[in-house]
């Protein structure tokens, strides 16, 4: 197994430390896993890529790979025109395409806490083979087919999470937060399924059970900069990024493109543009 790192003095020091201090301290990596900045290296004779940076990033790392290549896309966002990152890699000429989504936050996984996925493609072998190669006794790991709606939950319970941590930022309260995140759900159901996403997707893991994860748990950045929204503080989170950011201007434009009502997306586009405050109303 190889991991693969952008910057090759980060690659000198993961493979001398076996420790990512910034973003997983106290975890030390597999002496199995080799580290690497090169690309070739990284992925020469590898059935499949977990594709793990940012969204932005997807794009220009897709098109340095071998088209033969099982791609795993793992990024919570859009591509860069607003559109589904499988389709981008599928117009890249990739077509062992498949998305990994769930309620698994890496500092839990990376420290065996129990936790599960799922894994979606339209190619069943790849789905399996990402299954097989993930499931630990730790991990549970299911597959579907439904691409749209596993990709696009994760895309969405971001920018809930986002209206989340302001409802903790104001102190408002749990029944508050509650409601929040009920209406929050409704909002991916009728967005996931004008796609053409399976409904019954919305109520799994990568819907629910990642929405409730994101929009609750200590370890989301989303919820964080959410807080530091409703506090008047800078939303970056140490230099990492929040997805939520981005998308949610993306999928506001999308809603008034298409005449959705996105009303929790909408407030939170106006938020990040600066045109509304958390209090407002």
């Amino acid at each position: 197994m190889c991991l693969w790192a952008r910057r090759p003095e980060f690659a000198r020091y993961l493979t001398q430390t076996r420790v990512n201090a910034e973003y997983l301290p106290g975890v030390t990596l597999p002496e199995a896993v080799k580290v690497t900045a090169e690309l070739e290296e990284a992925v020469q004779n590898a059935p499949f890529a977990l594709v793990v940076v940012p969204s932005v990033g997807v794009p220009e790392l897709l098109s340095a790979l071998p088209r033969d290549l099982g791609v795993v896309l793992c990024a919570k966002g859009l591509a860069p025109d607003g559109g589904r990152l499988t389709e981008l890699a599928r117009d890249l000429d990739f077509t062992r395409v498949a998305v990994l989504s769930g309620p698994n936050h890496a500092e839990e996984i990376a420290r065996g806490l129990p936790g599960a996925t799922v894994v979606a493609s339209q190619d069943e072998a790849l789905a399996l083979a990402v299954q097989a190669a993930l499931m630990t006794p730790g991990l549970r790991v299911y597959t579907s087919t439904d691409e749209i709606g596993v990709e696009l939950g994760g895309v969405l319970k971001n920018v809930i999470a986002l209206a989340a941590g302001m409802v903790d930022g104001m102190n408002l309260g749990d029944n508050a937060k509650a409601a929040l995140i009920t209406r929050g759900l409704r909002e991916m159901q009728r967005y996931l399924v004008a796609l053409g996403a399976h409904e019954d997707t919305v109520y799994g893991l990568s819907g629910l059970g990642d929405l409730v994860a994101t929009a609750t748990s200590r370890h989301s950045r989303n919820r964080a900069a959410g807080e530091s929204i409703a506090r008047g503080e800078h939303p970056g989170q140490g230099g990492k990024v929040v997805e939520g950011l981005r998308t949610a201007g993306l999928l506001d434009a999308w809603a008034s493109a298409h005449g959705h009502d996105l009303p929790i997306v909408r407030a939170v586009a106006q938020v990040t543009r600066g045109e509304w405050t958390p209090r407002r109303g």
